[in-house]
């Protein structure tokens, strides 16, 4: 089969389309011929060499969807035929408020998602909602669970919030804005692109700030007239500036560092003086990733893609994502 193989961490063109052995379904797995994948920031950090514990050479993606092709021995032979979505990681844990120490996001060490084929437990395959085309399908898995994770069971979001979303043209923020929206919330997003500002507006945000505004506080301020909760993905100088924007009560939820730490002391009088709640988060559990599956088929709801590329063309979608230019998630549909 062909897949996109990673040998050495030297960027975007360091990945090379190979031929590569098939692989056979184990008890208990099943074989699923992939139509499309998707790419995440981790695939960047990997391919960067940036990635701890990275082990090479490797097949990279957490994000695929495709049709059940094979069953192993002993396996439900009726899963032969099925379209699919697959979750995106191995071995959560039995704790649902963290993973565990065999948690792994697919894509290395264990194989990914950017091959025509790949084998994953039975149980952790989700039917691909109907509305959705198989590269729609695949942009959900990683960035929506982790979106899903931070919203719905650390933020609690629900109708009545008012929720503020940052950098609101990642993949995983335009999950969170589909969410919260679709929870009933009142939401709000900043972006360095107004142009990203008027598309998070199309999905489900009521209005949104330039983070690039010398006065982003004042300005959150007037917009949101404070809100419940902030799911955040960069950190960086604005940090000060979103819990600043909390009601009391109110939580911070954050799974990213794109722009990296802050370079000041945080206000901890500001923390504690208005009971703020800090929530680290990543990833997301099975049950987590089979409650989202659900609710998208429910409210019917589409993914953001910002483009779909052919899989040998993969190289050109990490450098299109280290440009930070992108609205939503870039696809590759498998032949």
């Amino acid at each position: 089969m062909k897949a996109l193989m990673l040998r050495t961490p030297e960027g975007p063109d360091s990945l090379r389309l190979e031929d590569v052995p098939k692989p056979e379904p184990k008890a208990g797995e099943v074989l699923v011929r992939l139509r499309a994948s998707a790419f995440n920031r981790r695939d960047l950090t990997i391919i960067n060499g940036k990635h701890i514990n990275t082990k090479l050479p490797c097949v990279l993606g957490g994000d695929g969807a495709g049709v059940v092709e094979g069953v192993g021995e002993g396996g439900d032979a009726s899963l032969i035929g099925q379209d699919v979505v697959l979750y995106p990681a191995r071995d959560w844990g039995d704790d649902e408020s963290r993973y565990g120490v065999n948690f792994r996001v697919l894509g290395m060490p264990d194989q990914g998602t950017f091959a025509d084929y790949i084998c994953t437990p039975a149980t952790d395959i989700s039917p691909k909602p109907k509305h959705l085309s198989f590269e729609q399908a695949a942009a959900v898995p990683l960035a929506g669970v982790t979106a899903w994770r931070a919203v719905v069971t650390q933020g609690e979001v629900r109708t009545g919030k008012r929720v503020l979303v940052t950098g609101a043209g990642g993949g995983a923020a335009t999950f969170a804005v589909q969410w919260a929206a679709n929870h009933g919330a009142d939401v709000f997003v900043t972006s360095g692109d107004d142009a990203k500002i008027k598309r998070a507006k199309q999905i489900g945000a009521k209005g949104g700030v330039n983070y690039r505004d010398p006065d982003l506080r004042a300005k959150l301020k007037e917009l949101t007239r404070g809100v419940d909760v902030v799911i955040d993905s960069a950190g960086g100088d604005g940090v000060q500036a979103l819990i600043d924007s909390l009601r009391p009560g109110g939580r911070y939820v954050f799974f990213g560092t794109t722009l990296g730490n802050p370079s000041k002391p945080l206000d901890v009088r500001a923390l504690f003086l208005k009971h703020v709640r800090l929530q680290g988060t990543a990833m997301g559990s099975l049950a987590e990733f089979k409650a989202m599956m659900a609710f998208v088929e429910e409210k019917k709801i589409e993914p953001v893609i910002d483009q779909v590329l052919p899989l040998a063309e993969g190289p050109e979608g990490l450098k299109a994502m280290m440009s930070f230019s992108q609205m939503g998630k870039i696809v590759l549909r498998h032949t």
